[in-house]
C-alpha cells in the first residue's frame, strides 16, 4: 500500500511538472528570437545569438546581436534589444526597446529588420544618423 502511494506520488509530480517547463533559459529566449526573425524573412546572411537575458515573471529582457555570417570581426554587428513575453512553454516577442548599437548598425549593408521599424530618424533629434567614413552625403529630402 506504502509503494503505491509513493508511486503514485511521483507520477503525479512527473506530470505536473513536465505540464509547466522551465522557460527561463537562453536557448528557449533564442527560439523565440529565431521564431519571431523567421517571419521577417531576409536573415539568412546573419548570425543571430542572443548576448545576455534577464527574466521578470512572465516577461524577458533580451540582447540579440546580429553579424553577417562567416564574419570574425565582433565589431562589424550590431545588438538590438527586445523584450519577449511567456506563452505558454515559448517565448514571444512582444516588441524592441532601444536603438541598435554597435561599431556600424549599418554593417555590409545587411539591416536586420527591413527599414529598422521606423528608425530611419535620428533617436537623439534631427535627421539621419551619422554616417560611417567616407559614406556620400545624404539630402534631406528626397527629390519629387
Amino acid at each position: 500500500m506504502k509503494r503505491a502511494c509513493i508511486a503514485a506520488a511521483l507520477a503525479a509530480f512527473f506530470l505536473l511538472t513536465a505540464c509547466h517547463k522551465n522557460i527561463q533559459t537562453t536557448d528557449a529566449v533564442q527560439r523565440g528570437i529565431n521564431n519571431y526573425l523567421a517571419k521577417k524573412g531576409g536573415l539568412s546572411a546573419m548570425d543571430v545569438t542572443v548576448t545576455s537575458v534577464s527574466f521578470r515573471e512572465n516577461e524577458a529582457d533580451a540582447t540579440v546581436h546580429f553579424q553577417v555570417k562567416g564574419s570574425t570581426d565582433a565589431a562589424s554587428g550590431i545588438n538590438m534589444k527586445y523584450i519577449l513575453e511567456r506563452h505558454g512553454n515559448e517565448w514571444v516577442v512582444k516588441g524592441r526597446t532601444g536603438v541598435a548599437t554597435g561599431s556600424n548598425p549599418h554593417a555590409q549593408g545587411v539591416n536586420p529588420h527591413g527599414d529598422m521599424g521606423g528608425m530611419s530618424q535620428n533617436p537623439h533629434g534631427g535627421g539621419m544618423p551619422a554616417l560611417p567614413p567616407g559614406h556620400p552625403a545624404i539630402p534631406a529630402e528626397t527629390p519629387k
